[in-house]
């Protein structure tokens, strides 16, 4: 049905570059909200060990396209899931709590 290797490694560009651009908006609006709340931690895991299989994949078949959306598809989820990761421990520690402090002395000393 399809014409050539070109023509099927044209459209599995197509829908590489298509899919990998779709996770770019989600991590800019994490990065700029410093939020995640409204991100299943559980299912970006999944999707994420999903992707890494399809990486996998790519490479067992020696598919360029496969491999290459899989690698930055994988790059930018894991990248969700850190975010989510570090906005939701910042979210739940109390107020004040900015960690440990370097060389503070406190008052009177």
């Amino acid at each position: 049905m399809v014409s050539s290797a070109d023509t099927v490694t044209l459209v599995g560009s197509v829908a590489a570059v298509l899919t990998t651009a779709a996770f770019v908006p989600q991590v800019v609006r994490v990065w700029r909200s410093r939020h995640a709340r409204d991100i299943s931690l559980p299912t970006f895991a999944v999707f994420s060990v999903g992707v890494a299989v399809w990486l996998f994949y790519g490479w067992l078949v020696d598919s360029v396209p496969i491999v290459a959306a899989n690698a930055l598809t994988l790059l930018l989820a894991l990248a969700i899931v850190g975010l989510k990761v570090k906005f939701d421990r910042e979210a739940t520690r109390p107020a004040g709590s900015a960690g440990p402090t370097s060389g503070s002395a406190g008052p009177g000393r």
